[in-house]
């Protein structure tokens, strides 16, 4: 059992060092549900005389947890990022109408 989840630990980091652009939200969350999975797959597996197969199939519903909540993550961020943008556009907006209010009232100054 030790030697199972060392080798997928192992694995995982090859896996995850080796990824030339960085993970998003939702792969990240499916690499830590599938350890999360394995190793409590493992443990109840190895109660009942079956590590292997509980560290299998405990990766596999973790790999399938970790990815929706990671996606829901991802989601969030998105719309967080796009209601940033949009604020910051907004301000710009602002600035640009203060100073515009302020040449014209130079202007109505002028005269």
């Amino acid at each position: 059992m030790k030697n199972l989840a060392a080798t997928m630990a192992v694995l995982l980091a090859m896996i995850l060092t080796g990824c030339s652009t960085p993970l998003t939200t939702r792969e990240k969350a499916a690499g830590i549900g599938t350890l999360g999975g394995a190793a409590a797959g493992g443990i109840i597996g190895s109660a009942v005389g079956h590590g292997g197969a509980g560290a299998l199939i405990g990766g596999a519903l973790g790999l399938g947890a970790g990815a929706l909540l990671g996606d829901q993550f991802q989601g969030q961020e998105q719309k967080q990022q796009e209601q940033q943008r949009q604020l910051e556009q907004n301000q710009a907006e602002l600035e640009r109408q203060r100073k515009e209010i302020e040449k014209l009232k130079k202007q109505q100054g002028e005269y």
